[in-house]
């Protein structure tokens, strides 16, 4: 029960303010659910988000990070995956580190 309320109050942090500039360009409610629609849309950006933070945490430095240079691993652009959910189909860019040794775990390879 209190992990349940911990993950509410999570969402909890999503403003009204935020939400009304996401809908101020979707007057009609059928462009919410639509093909490319403003919820299949927003899931796409938040998988692709997510993978992005799972590989830096993988690999102990952000894009572009010094740190990373001459290191032996690092990021090795992306590769497509399509994902099938609740909303039908989605493509995903999914990224890759240079050894091929990330797995992530939002989207698990094989996973549809």
């Amino acid at each position: 029960m209190a992990k349940d309320r911990r993950e509410y109050n999570k969402l909890k942090a999503i403003t009204d303010d935020m939400l009304n500039e996401l809908l101020k360009d979707f007057p009609k409610p059928e462009a919410l659910l639509a093909r490319n629609g403003l919820l299949k849309r927003l899931q796409k950006r938040f998988l692709e988000k997510a993978l992005v933070a799972e590989l830096t945490a993988r690999l102990g430095c952000d894009k572009h990070d010094p740190a990373g240079k001459n290191s032996g691993h690092s990021r090795n652009g992306t590769t497509p995956k399509t994902m099938q959910g609740e909303f039908g189909h989605l493509e995903l860019e999914t990224p890759r580190d240079r050894n091929g040794s990330f797995e992530p775990q939002i989207v698990a390879k094989g996973q549809r």
